[in-house]
């Protein structure tokens, strides 16, 4: 079993920057490679090279409300595979060793709302009354995620919960209540509940931009649903705010800097809409073209070996 920061030192061997090893697990598969001598290349990476659907981690949303994550997850399965990905649930209740061998084996991640909140001490702020209780078995998943997903450069898309964590994880902050005209917890039975203004030039434009209007010209207005009472208020290291609420300011979206690294994260709930509205469908099918294009570049340099 490898550590993420193990992983990734095979994934540099196997590519040729550290030398090459006598035996190295190949990230994605598990497989071993004994030194890829003359004949066993094929074999070894063969089931790497047959196509599947890219590999989505979904960590299960809450750890200690079976009703609640039972009736959510399913939404973001079922989006990603519309998308053409493969959903594969991480759950919160096994040893961080049994979670890792799951992680290592998918292609990106995807972490969905929760009912809880981010524990702010995590950020340096002291309890709101009004801040929900935290999900620490929500919270380790999520971090192991994270972490193997920045180590290995795989694609990353936050909804709602999964912004905050992100922001959070990054060294952010958050504003643990927002008080606002806008209803930013109006909750699923509204299908609309405001809109946020999407900066143009963004990774985010450029995945709604063929499906929305523009507010000025510039601008892209994208209607949106709402269930959530924080928000993102210091932005983490390597992210920036691409979408915001344009009556109140409240940050809508974030994303990374580095633009060879697909990390990606809003404010709503695209899996709710996937069957009426094209923006959400795009959210999915942008992670999941994300995910293809990272598994087809470590193919092409794991056959140039």
């Amino acid at each position: 079993m490898l550590h993420p920061c193990d992983a990734q030192m095979n994934f540099l061997f196997m590519c040729g920057n550290l030398g090459t090893p006598k035996r190295a697990l190949i990230p994605e598969t598990g497989a071993l490679a004994r030194g890829f001598v003359k004949g066993e290349k094929s074999g070894v990476i063969a089931r790497y090279n047959q196509f599947v659907p890219p590999r989505i981690a979904i960590p299960v949303p809450h750890s200690t409300d079976p009703e609640y994550a039972e009736r959510s997850i399913p939404q973001y399965e079922r989006a990603v595979e519309m998308a053409g990905g493969e959903p594969v649930r991480i759950p919160l209740d096994q040893p961080p060793a049994e979670v890792m061998k799951l992680i290592e084996r998918c292609d990106a991640v995807l972490l969905p709302g929760s009912k809880a909140d981010v524990d702010p001490a995590k950020y340096d702020a002291p309890r709101d009354p009004k801040t929900a209780a935290a999900d620490a078995g929500r919270d380790t998943v999520d971090e192991l995620l994270l972490q193997d997903a920045y180590n290995m450069r795989k694609p990353v898309l936050g909804i709602c919960y999964g912004l905050q964590i992100l922001n959070v994880y990054r060294s952010g902050t958050l504003i643990q209540h927002l008080e606002s005209p806008v209803n930013h917890a109006a909750g699923r039975q509204v299908a609309v509940a405001h809109n946020v203004e999407v900066s143009p030039g963004s990774r985010l434009a450029g995945i709604v931009a063929s499906s929305v209007e523009t507010s000025d010209g510039r601008k892209f207005v994208v209607p949106v649903n709402s269930s959530h009472h924080q928000a993102a208020d210091a932005i983490g290291d390597g992210l920036r705010a691409v979408a915001r609420s344009p009556q109140d300011g409240v940050i809508e979206a974030l994303e990374g800097t580095s633009p060879d690294h697909f990390v990606l994260a809003v404010q709503w709930h695209p899996e709710r809409s996937v069957d009426e509205d094209e923006p959400s469908r795009a959210i999915f099918r942008a992670l999941v073209h994300a995910a293809k294009l990272r598994h087809e570049k470590l193919k092409g340099e794991f056959e140039s070996v």
